[in-house]
């Protein structure tokens, strides 16, 4: 029996094998947050220090260090690339997938943990997010599995089995730990809104004994602070005090360029978690066909969700990954609504056809109609239709398109008109693997086909000015706006004089050798004005390349401006 419960994890295994880790290289990483957390680990491992992160071998203070751990481990395995860069996540997906069906068979059925599985790999952005570089993915998981084995701790709590209640607890407070050092005390900051909303609705029922508290906050210090106390240790205070300041800054202020209205999350998680998302709009209610656990476990994920929602909705900045831990507990609900569907409990809607329609449609249309784009570029370039030069720029690199691209939209159209026919049909099992399996298909297509192509128009003619740097004794910078990729691309090494790290320095200070800047077509006068003795040496795709000899002397020839 034992082994038979043993096959659908390493089908599961083989399955996310097969959907995460094939061409994870073969696209750049992206910039800001690919590249941002790739060069930290690649400038760990160049410079030597695990302890302290580093940007442009500057103290960098945004992030703690255990995904850059990873990320840094990875690279000494397979490389400083692209594929070593998003692997970490890669294997977070199939440790998900697996985490996911355990707990839907545990709490339900062996068939309710593959509907789990199906929703959250067959959704786009869940399945998308595992082909990235970025942190979220791990974060997200120590979060849920910290709060899961918490849950199973406050259903074990009127057992006597004290010996299996204090192991969820000590292993809630572990993964939590783990997640305050992938991410920071937010971490923190979910379990106690989440603890306290529990505790409300169980009118002040004691969730937790003081003892149990003091030990379960003794190990996420001891685990979570113990990278705070080697920075304090070895003098480094100035970085924690920078991290707290800039935890704080993300919550009260908007981030240059990620503002963003109050149901901003809100649409990301309906649109970017489709279809998925119309399912779970079912599943919110309690039913009373649930066993008392079950309940249990439904009611602390329904409260994870709106803790996460209704939080990132009030913080300032926002950024699509923000919402991203809701994918747990909304592909449950999802997965639980069609569960209830098979078995005849829970009736089809009339509005749920109209809100798959809504939902899915735009993004079929759209990877449909996208080839056209290239196709009719210039017209819709001298048709004034879009009004940003740098824009324009990238609308004019080369890429190639068939126009066979477009079959890959017009599949998951027909998919998912189709698996409506059958819903109406009632259908349900052969409406669900059309529809989220057709889906999971085609969002795989577009990571493997459209998304390089994209990548062609966004950043393609940086990177490759970056890379044709490397190895070549000179400086580079991005001039006049944000980017991290100038530093990863060109392969840049530990400076011996400080202040080249000075953009300022690049600029007007008595530079040893040539330095490249890199610039939007958009800031070329204002470049101009400002910095007259930069050479343009090209222009490519919206981006402007400059260099600037040794021999240059702008302050004296120019005056300083």
């Amino acid at each position: 029996m034992d082994k038979l419960k043993q096959y659908p994890l390493i089908l599961i295994t083989v399955l996310a094998t097969l959907l995460f880790l094939p061409f994870l290289g073969s696209v750049h990483l992206f910039d800001w947050d690919e590249v941002n957390f790739a060069e930290c680990s690649r400038e760990m491992l160049s410079s030597g220090n695990y302890l302290s992160l580093q940007m442009n071998y500057q103290a960098f203070w945004e992030k703690p260090p255990l995904f850059i751990w990873l990320s840094a481990l990875s690279m000494k395995a397979f490389g400083v690339n692209e594929f070593a860069a998003r692997f970490p996540n890669a294997l977070c997906g199939i440790l998900t997938l697996l985490f996911i069906f355990s707990i839907g068979r545990k709490v339900f059925s062996e068939r309710m943990a593959w509907l789990w599985v199906l929703c959250y790999a067959g959704s786009t952005l869940p399945q998308f997010y595992f082909k990235s570089g970025i942190i979220d993915p791990w974060f997200n998981l120590f979060i849920f599995g910290s709060l899961y084995l918490f849950v199973l701790f406050t259903h074990q709590a009127g057992s006597n089995n004290n010996q299996s209640k204090l192991r969820y607890l000590f292993l809630s407070a572990l993964l939590l730990a783990l997640a305050v050092l992938t991410k920071g005390p937010v971490a923190i900051i979910i379990l106690l809104l989440a603890v306290s909303i529990f505790t409300l609705i169980q009118r002040f029922k004691q969730v937790i004994s003081i003892p149990q508290f003091i030990l379960y906050t003794l190990v996420v210090a001891a685990v979570g602070g113990v990278w705070f106390l080697f920075l304090w240790i070895s003098g480094q205070q100035n970085i924690i005090t920078h991290f707290i300041s800039y935890q704080v800054h993300l919550f009260q202020t908007e981030d240059a360029g990620h503002g963003g209205p109050f149901y901003y999350h809100a649409v990301v998680l309906l649109l970017g978690c489709f279809p998925a998302s119309v399912f779970a709009l079912r599943a919110f209610k309690p039913r009373e066909v649930d066993t008392p656990f079950q309940q249990h476990v439904k009611l602390w994920f329904v409260i994870l969700f709106w803790v996460v929602l209704i939080l990132f909705s009030v913080v300032q900045t926002k950024i699509i990954h923000y919402s991203s831990l809701c994918y747990f507990p909304l592909t449950f609900l999802a997965a639980y609504t069609l569960n209830a569907l098979l078995d005849g409990t829970m009736a089809r809607k009339q509005w749920m056809a109209w809100l798959l329609v809504l939902c899915g449609s735009p993004l079929a249309l759209a990877l449909t109609v996208l080839p056209l784009v290239d196709k009719y570029k210039q017209q819709i370039i001298a048709g004034g239709w879009i009004g940003d030069d740098f824009t324009k720029g990238n609308l004019q690199a080369e890429v190639h398109w068939s126009g066979a691209e477009a079959l890959i939209g017009v599949w998951m159209l027909l998919c998912l008109m189709y698996s409506i026919y059958l819903l109406r049909k009632t259908e349900i099992k052969k409406a669900i693997v059309v529809l989220f399996g057709g889906h999971l298909i085609g969002v795989q297509l577009t990571t493997l086909v459209i998304i390089p192509k994209v990548e062609h128009y966004s950043q393609a003619a940086a990177i490759e000015f970056y890379e044709s740097l490397q190895g070549k004794d000179c400086y580079c910078e991005a001039l006049n706006f944000k980017s991290y990729a100038q530093y990863f691309y060109t392969r840049k090494q530990p400076a011996k004089n400080p202040e080249s790290y000075s953009a300022d320095w690049l600029l007007w200070g008595p530079i040893d050798k040539p330095a490249y800047f890199v610039s939007k077509v958009t800031l070329h006068e204002e470049n101009l004005r400002s910095y007259p003795h930069l050479k343009e040496i090209n222009r490519k795709n919206g981006f402007v390349f400059y260099l600037r000899e040794p021999e240059a002397d702008p302050a004296s020839s120019h005056g300083r401006r």
